[in-house]
C-alpha cells in the first residue's frame, strides 16, 4: 500500500513539474494563411488567387510579425488582428497597418488579455480593400507546430 502511495506521490510531483515548465513557455510561433473564403461577408471585386499569410512570434507580451498578400481587388487600405472565431466578425484589437504594402512587418506590444485570446485561437487577420472595406482576405490565427530538437 505504501509503495502505491509513494508511487502516486511521485507521479503526481512529476505531472506537476512538468505542467509548470509548459506553463513557463512563453514564446510562440504562430500562423494564419488568408483568403476569401474565410470572409464573413461577400467580398466584391475578387480575384483568382487573392490570399495572403501572416506569421508571427510572440515573447511574452511582445508580437513581432510578417504580413504578405497578393492579388487584391486593389490597394490595401488597412490590416487588423480581431477578436472573434472562425466564421464570426469580430472588433479590431490591434492594428497591424494602414495603407500596407506586401510584404509588411512590424512589432507591438499586446495586452494580457490580447496574449490570452491569441494562444486560445480567438484572433484573425483581416486585410481590408476600398472596395471590400469590412474585409477581403481573413485568416484565423493558430499556434505553428514547433520542430522537435
Amino acid at each position: 500500500m505504501r509503495k502505491i502511495t509513494l508511487f502516486a506521490l511521485i507521479t503526481v510531483a512529476l505531472s506537476l513539474v512538468a505542467a509548470s515548465f509548459a506553463v513557463a513557455q512563453t514564446t510562440f510561433k504562430l500562423k494564419a494563411a488568408m483568403n476569401i473564403g474565410q470572409e464573413t461577408t461577400r467580398v466584391k471585386g475578387a480575384k483568382a488567387g487573392a490570399g495572403g499569410s501572416f506569421t508571427a512570434t510572440l515573447d511574452g507580451t511582445s508580437l513581432k510579425w510578417k504580413l504578405t498578400f497578393k492579388n487584391l481587388s486593389g490597394s490595401a487600405t488597412a490590416a487588423h488582428i480581431h477578436t472573434a472565431p472562425r466564421r464570426v466578425a469580430g472588433p479590431v484589437t490591434i492594428p497591424l497597418c494602414a495603407p500596407c504594402t506586401s510584404p509588411v512587418s512590424g512589432t507591438t506590444t499586446l495586452t494580457a488579455q490580447q496574449v490570452t485570446d491569441l494562444l486560445a485561437g480567438k484572433q484573425y487577420v483581416n486585410l481590408h480593400t476600398t472596395k471590400n472595406a469590412a474585409g477581403e482576405i481573413r485568416g484565423q490565427i493558430t499556434k505553428a507546430p514547433t520542430k522537435s530538437k
